[in-house]
């Protein structure tokens, strides 16, 4: 369910930049541009999977706080890692997210998207964006991006909160406890190892 969660959020072409100054708007926008994208580079999907690790980079990765949330994930160990090892975990974690979104988008097949109206944000500094997936045959899903105001005052999203589960709690939990075991070196290694893991083709279940 994740997969199919992650896939609202991400032409040839690269879409024109995304006015980060509303954040409800903001991501509208990027999901929007993201379905294009998918269709207009269908073919190119079909030929290898491993472009929708373009789409997310192009079309996603500029409106996400994936710094942010690298630190959210490193949690208390963040004090205790030197400059040059939070550099690299925060490159490390950036590419595991686009290997795990690209993963993901294999299993969009057409879904509707249903935005919540925005509300007042004005002397806000988070905000949640809540969003249903709505899928013939089956129930709606809801869920909500997190989205933070930057020093700017445009806005990125950091976490997405599915059926009250966290994205970024459930993967500071998993992360935390490797560092503890084995250490920050160790985890930057296996999240380089995960970014480049090929997509893999999503596989429908046939009913008998």
């Amino acid at each position: 369910m994740i997969a199919l969660l992650l896939s609202v959020f991400c032409l040839t072409a690269v879409a024109e930049p995304v006015d980060g100054s509303n954040p409800y708007e903001m991501i509208q926008e990027v999901a929007d541009n993201t379905f294009k994208r998918f269709h207009a580079d269908k073919t190119l999907i079909d030929a290898d999977a491993n472009h929708l690790k373009v789409i997310v980079r192009e079309e996603l990765m500029p409106y996400i706080d994936y710094r942010y949330a690298s630190y959210k994930v490193l949690g208390q160990y963040l004090r205790d890692t030197s400059e040059d090892q939070r550099n690299r975990f925060v490159d490390a974690f950036e590419a595991y997210l686009v290997t795990t979104y690209a993963q993901a988008f294999t299993e969009y097949t057409n879904q509707t998207v249903e935005y919540a109206p925005a509300v007042k944000f004005t002397d806000e500094k988070i905000v949640d964006v809540n969003v249903r997936i709505i899928e013939s045959g089956r129930p709606p899903i809801k869920l909500l991006f997190k989205a933070r105001r930057l020093k700017d005052d445009t806005w990125k999203a950091f976490d997405l909160v599915a059926e009250g589960v966290s994205l970024l709690q459930s993967k500071q939990s998993e992360i935390t406890g490797l560092i503890r075991q084995k250490g920050i070196e160790h985890v930057i290694v296996m999240l380089n190892d995960k970014a480049n893991t090929p997509v893999s083709r999503a596989t429908k279940a046939v009913a008998n």
